[in-house]
């Protein structure tokens, strides 16, 4: 065989090896000029070589084509000798399918080992490219949904996660029962099925969904792809040309003017599903050239789906907060009646944290003598065990008010109350806390302008007097509740009329951005600088104090004190003899004639001869009568003994024992509170109304 002629076979061999090669191969000078290319590389450029070679790179390739990253590879591997590994892919939209490419580049040395050209070979990576792209929106989607119990922002972070990396557009609408946290029916296969719309995001104007406004709800008719999804369950894949698809896009005249002619390439409606449960349905929707594969389906099914428990879990929320919310409510004063003693607005703010609704409470309750307590409090915790514990303790407070005992020893009882609530929950083990809270009970006296409170743990009153300064009670702070073994005080001091009292719990003054000292400040700066209606101001100040979404439930009390004057109130200092029986008498009958009052003298005899009497036999000096003209008509009589006289039905043979019965039976109310020099026995009359 002649040696020249196997040389020219092998070098015949070696090129057919190179032009039929399974990959992209291709040969640049120092320049990056081109000089060979195979038959793959060709179609890859979609240029022939002769049209190629001589021409530096990038000549030929697509603008959208990751040029500099190539091009900057062949000089490094031109300037020092070494082979390099690049990666290279096509960038979307394009008007040529995505693709992703391996280049294996090497040098081609002389014989004196100077480089002299570039070998590239391409290997076409897509398909392990866009898987691994797919792991990467599956691992962002484990972190960036579902960061709030929100359903609008879970659903916006869906649509964000999305777009533009998988979709051109994606909308999430949902069944209008989770919006408000029910348990969702999709209706039949051949019924329409209302959505709302919940968030959508889009690259470029003219997509179909856009239409619908966030919020709103539209009817989606039985053969539209998201309703098919919803009812089948599965994802339904369409896109312009599909029959049903362009049905539905010329059913609704406003979307089809919307889409003007685009061409859809491919829309996905993936059913948004959750513990087997249908919460709605989210849309995806491609402009770009590629069409949806079954691989995107099943990515879109995976993100779906963990985006569906993040929706459901915001949805059991929002019914579990909607219900706490609710039971709250309905433990919380249904506004206030109106009082003599003070001009009363409240506000109760709950919390829009995950953690629940929290057990802040507030009340406002007629005492006796024209009298108001105004109570404040705050259970520890969040949720429903919290509103409930704060329904017990704000009874609890009504009862102890309702036998008019001082500041002071109500917390003290309420406190008993709370360490036997927390034993209960701990399973009966005594001084085991379970429970704890904090509260502030003031009483005002209309007659003596008195204001007396007593704080377990609670945030000092603020008073803004009537010239507009601003003080804060120096009241002392006891224990909170449920701390047990520890004494509250009492701290009482005289207001002028027209004083605004602010009760509040903390979650108003204890932001996170502050200190309670500092959100203290913020309160009398701001009841300092209005003069508007008690109504207007609660509104201000919590404008003022909280931020969008307040991390702690908030109560608020503001009342401005008014005063009963001589002219509605009549007090007498009586002799401890029964002649002052008689006298008693008279001095009232005369003051009812004074105030209008003829009518109801019959009555006012009876209960203030029975009250006297029952003072004078069985009470001790100093003796007193006071009668109030209020709303109604109240009358009292004061003694320096503190035993309490007990209602019984007497004997027929009895010669005594019916007084307090029929005293209970003419007035509307009577009772009995004790003071720190004896008792006073009250009742209360209502008043016939003027013809």
């Amino acid at each position: 065989m002649d040696p020249a002629r196997g040389d020219d076979d092998e070098r015949a061999l070696i090129e057919r090896a190179f032009r039929q090669a399974s990959f992209s191969m291709s040969v640049f000078d120092a320049a990056q000029r081109y000089l060979r290319l195979n038959a793959v590389a060709c179609e890859v450029m979609g240029l022939g070589e002769e049209v190629l070679r001589g021409h530096a790179f990038p000549y030929g390739l697509p603008p959208d084509v990751d040029q500099l990253g190539t091009l900057q590879a062949l000089r490094d591997v031109a300037a020092t000798g070494k082979p390099a590994h690049y990666e290279s892919y096509t960038r979307a939209p394009s008007g040529i399918r995505e693709h992703a490419w391996n280049l294996e580049l090497w040098p081609v040395r002389d014989e004196r080992g100077e480089v002299r050209a570039v070998g590239m070979a391409g290997f076409d990576s897509s398909e392990q490219h866009w898987a691994r792209q797919r792991l990467a929106v599956l691992d962002e989607a484990a972190v960036s949904v579902g960061t709030t119990l929100d359903l609008d922002r879970t659903a916006r972070e869906l649509a964000e996660l999305v777009v533009p990396r998988f979709a051109d557009f994606a909308s999430v609408d949902l069944l209008e029962a989770v919006m408000h946290g029910d348990e969702p029916e999709a209706g039949g296969p051949d019924t329409d099925v209302v959505l709302r719309r919940v968030a959508h995001l889009s690259t470029e104007e003219g997509t179909p969904e856009a239409v619908i406004g966030l919020g709103a709800s539209d009817a989606y008719p039985p053969y539209s792809p998201p309703a098919r999804a919803l009812h089948t369950g599965r994802p339904v894949l369409s896109g312009s040309g599909d029959p049903d698809f362009d049905r539905w896009i010329a059913g609704v005249p406003a979307r089809a003017a919307r889409m003007g002619g685009a061409v859809v390439t491919s829309l996905l409606a993936v059913p948004l599903i959750a513990r087997g449960t249908t919460l709605g349905v989210a849309v995806l929707l491609r402009t770009r050239p590629d069409a949806f594969t079954q691989d995107d389906t099943a990515l879109a099914r995976e993100i779906t789906g963990r985006a569906a428990l993040c929706v459901d879990n915001a949805r059991r929320y929002t019914r579990e907060r909607s219900t706490a919310l609710t039971l709250q409510e309905s433990l919380l004063p249904r506004g206030t009646s109106p009082q003599s003693a003070v001009d009363v607005a409240c506000r109760y703010l709950p919390t829009d944290s995950r953690a629940g609704v929290g057990g802040d409470w507030f009340d406002i309750i007629p005492l006796s003598g024209a009298r108001v307590g105004l109570v404040v409090g705050d259970v520890v915790g969040h949720g429903i065990q919290a509103s409930a514990t704060m329904g017990r303790l704000r009874t609890a407070v009504q009862t102890l008010a309702d036998v008019d005992l001082p500041p002071d020893e109500l917390l003290a009882h309420l406190d008993d109350l709370v360490l036997r609530l927390g034993d209960d929950e701990n399973g009966g083990r005594a001084g085991v806390g379970g429970t704890g809270a904090t509260c502030l009970y003031a009483v005002y006296d209309p007659v003596s302008r008195t204001l007396s409170a007593a704080s377990a743990g609670h945030p000092p009153p603020v008073l803004v007097l009537p010239d507009g300064t601003t003080d804060v009670v120096d009241i002392g702070v006891g224990p909170v509740l449920g701390v047990g073994g520890l004494p509250f005080e009492t701290t009482e001091l005289e207001v002028p009329e027209g004083t605004l009292v602010a009760l509040y719990t903390d979650g108003l003054v204890e932001a996170a951005d502050r200190d309670p000292d500092l959100g203290i400040s913020r309160l009398r700066e701001a009841l300092a600088g209005s003069r508007s209606t008690l109504e207007d101001r609660c509104d201000q100040v919590l404008s003022a104090l909280l931020p969008q979404h307040p991390a702690d439930d908030v109560a608020l009390v503001l009342a401005r004190t008014k005063a009963l004057d001589a002219e509605h109130v009549q007090v007498w200092d009586l002799a401890a003899d029964f002649e002052g029986v008689a006298q008693a008498r008279r001095l009232a009958t005369a003051q009812l004639d004074a105030w209008g009052l003829t009518e109801e003298a019959f009555v006012t005899e009876l209960v203030v001869s029975e009250l006297v009497t029952n003072a004078i036999r069985y009470g001790a000096e100093p003796i007193q009568l006071r009668l109030i003209h209020d709303r109604t008509l109240i009358c009292e009589v004061s003694d320096g003994n503190s035993t309490s006289p007990h209602l019984r039905r007497a004997r027929i043979y009895d010669e005594g024992g019916r007084g307090l019965l029929l005293v209970a039976q003419l007035t509307a109310d009577w009772g009995t509170r004790h003071t720190a020099t004896g008792k006073t026995i009250w009742a209360e009359q209502t008043l016939t109304p003027p013809a």
